[in-house]
């Protein structure tokens, strides 16, 4: 057998550089790094020695160099992914947020942190947590629950089965999520003699998993007996490459569509029989149609909360449910039906069984009136004046009015998730939200990573104060890398979601708001001169009008551009929406907490968990 001599360190990014996906390209782009204890010199040096063919990137922190490949791989729908190293101490745990994230968003990623020596012989070293009833844990035992594999190598042979472990896992359609390989810092270091066979090219297929044929007359079935069955499209059809084959079964059997955060782009807002969102963050006419339909047809969504309103917007008394997902966990959830299968696949089998069978037309009124409504929301303000602020819905509409088919709008926190869920009106993939996670800090670093995956996109990045203020430095290695995207900073000055939130729920305006904070002063926070400072092109403007004015001057620059605008807190979307399941305290003294806890006792009755 023909070896060949390498660090554990080498072999490791070697492997990488030669496992390709079915187009020709390498499943892992490259490899975010920031380094230190525990990972300089053997990771290091390994990365610096195959740069020419496996690039490295450095990051500002962990966590959204992190969440910078994690959209990545999202825009990638999941046919390419990155890999991240970091220390072994602080720099390993401010991972474990972004692995989380990925985790709940089934999304692949490779996370090499650092770890302890294997053979102890310095312990304790540097970062190193101790515990006294355990030798062999370390802080990357923190991965564990946020990993789909996770493992120790305590050895440079351990590769040779985790490694292909690893790339099993990120490109499995069903268990895709992220890789955690907690590499020993000796043990990078250690010299093995690798058989040469190991590194010979290897292309990974993502599979497209067949029905039960048992199981899809079962949903034929379902189908021909509902008389108004509605379609909950989710991103297991982004991920499956289904969003055709949706809308010609959708049109072929004249069955509305309402799509879900992660669904939404799956197919374009003009098509007639797209009614928008359902549940908590729905339309009007999304929640219509669902309320009144007898057979929700899930296709790739796992039912949160906020898409079926707690389990209170499928309110057919007679409805039943469908669920076609790749996963039996998912698929089997709430009683539903199932059909395990690819959803491309599932789609053209469920066509089949239903021939020419065709429903009855939803309500194509309510969908009228819904965008007439949303129309009226979503134009430019015919006040102004000193005294008077634009809401989220006003800069919606600003960036929709100069929006073209390549832009992509994307958030994850805060109040914009649900207004643009409600209010953006999505060309085909042009919607990219994190609500799985719906992580603070997420969105300056996912709007690097989507121009990264697809520099042809007009990236628009809406981020409100308080999540740009938990995470914002990769907007200074995207100056460095000249990765240009546009970022809308609405300030209203705190936590204007959550406050509302707090009120809804009875409770006094507390600790969101910076003016219900215990604090000394009231802030002054220049986000200009802050984004200014890391290089991006940055201004504030002063009405919507201006907005939409910088918005076009924007694209014609190689560097971010960050634009800040004033908006007040309390609208939100204002329109649309469901009911969500936020528990209200039973024992209170204020009128406000009992109305609140008595309207919550309302919504309970009305959920229909089975």
């Amino acid at each position: 057998m023909t070896t060949i001599r390498l660090t554990a360190a080498q072999a490791m990014f070697r492997w990488l550089s030669v496992q390709m996906n079915e187009d020709g390209e390498r499943f892992i782009d490259g490899v975010w790094a920031i380094f230190g204890h525990g990972n300089v010199a053997g990771i290091g040096e390994a990365l610096h020695g195959i740069q020419g063919t496996l690039p490295t990137w450095r990051g500002q922190n962990e966590q959204t160099m992190a969440h910078a490949a994690i959209a990545y791989a999202k825009t990638k729908r999941r046919r390419k992914a990155m890999a991240i190293t970091s220390s072994i101490g602080p720099g390993a745990t401010n991972m474990v947020t972004a692995a989380a994230l990925a985790h709940v968003n089934r999304l692949p990623v490779l996370f090499i942190p650092g770890d302890v020596f294997a053979n102890r012989r310095p312990d304790p070293v540097l970062q190193q947590i101790e515990d006294f009833d355990d030798g062999t844990m370390s802080v990357t035992d923190c991965f564990r629950p946020v990993s789909r594999y996770f493992d120790r190598i305590t050895r440079p042979e351990h590769l040779l089965s985790a490694l292909p472990r690893a790339m099993q896992v990120m490109t499995d359609p069903a268990n895709c999520g992220p890789v955690t390989l907690a590499f020993c810092q000796d043990v990078q270091a250690e010299a093995y003699d690798w058989p040469e066979s190991f590194f010979a090219e290897k292309t990974w297929r993502i599979r497209r998993p067949e029905p039960d044929p048992r199981e899809v007359e079962d949903v034929v079935a379902a189908l021909k007996a509902a008389k108004s069955p509605v379609i909950v499209a989710g991103g297991g059809v982004l991920y499956s490459g289904a969003e055709r084959e949706l809308l010609n079964f959708a049109k072929t059997h004249n069955i509305a569509i309402v799509e879900t955060q992660a669904g939404k782009g799956a197919i374009d807002w003009k098509e007639k029989l797209n009614f928008g969102s359902p549940g908590v963050t729905g339309t009007d006419c999304g929640n219509k149609v669902a309320a009144d339909a007898d057979l929700i047809v899930g296709i790739g969504t796992r039912f949160q909360d906020f898409t079926t309103g707690s389990w209170t917007a499928f309110g057919n008394p007679d409805r039943k449910l469908v669920s076609i997902n790749l996963t039996g966990y998912d698929a089997a959830k709430h009683g539903a039906t199932a059909l395990v299968s690819d959803a491309k696949v599932a789609l053209s089998r469920l066509s089949a069984g239903l021939g020419g069978h065709r429903f009855t037309d939803p309500d194509f009124a309510a969908r009228d009136a819904w965008f007439k409504l949303s129309d009226d929301a979503l134009a430019a303000p015919t006040r102004d004046g000193e005294n008077f602020l634009p809401s989220d819905a006003h800069v919606i509409g600003a960036v929709l009015r100069q929006a073209k088919e390549n832009t992509v709008a994307m958030c994850a926190a805060g109040t914009m998730p649900g207004a643009l869920q409600v209010l953006w009106r999505a060309s085909a993939n042009g919607y990219h939200m994190e609500y799985g996670y719906s992580c603070m800090g997420y969105e300056v670093a996912g709007a690097f990573g989507i121009k990264l995956a697809d520099t042809n996109k007009d990236v628009i990045c809406f981020v409100g104060d308080g999540s740009y203020m938990m995470a914002n430095s990769e907007l200074a290695t995207a100056v460095m890398m000249r990765v240009p995207f546009t970022i809308v900073l609405t300030d209203n000055r705190g936590y204007g979601c959550i406050n509302r939130l707090q009120q809804e729920c009875g409770g006094a305006e507390f600790n969101n708001m910076y003016k219900d904070s215990n604090i000394e002063a009231q802030p002054e926070i220049d986000f200009v001169a802050h984004a200014q400072s890391m290089g991006a092109h940055a201004l504030k403007v002063d009405d919507i009008a201006a907005l939409e004015r910088e918005l076009v001057d924007a694209r014609a620059r190689s560097i971010p551009t960050v634009i800040v605008i004033d908006t007040e807190a309390e609208t939100g979307a204002g329109i649309g929406g469901g009911w969500w399941d936020v528990a209200v305290p039973e024992v209170g003294n204020t009128e406000e907490l009992k109305k609140a806890r008595a309207h919550y006792e309302a919504n309970l009755k009305r959920q229909r968990i089975n």
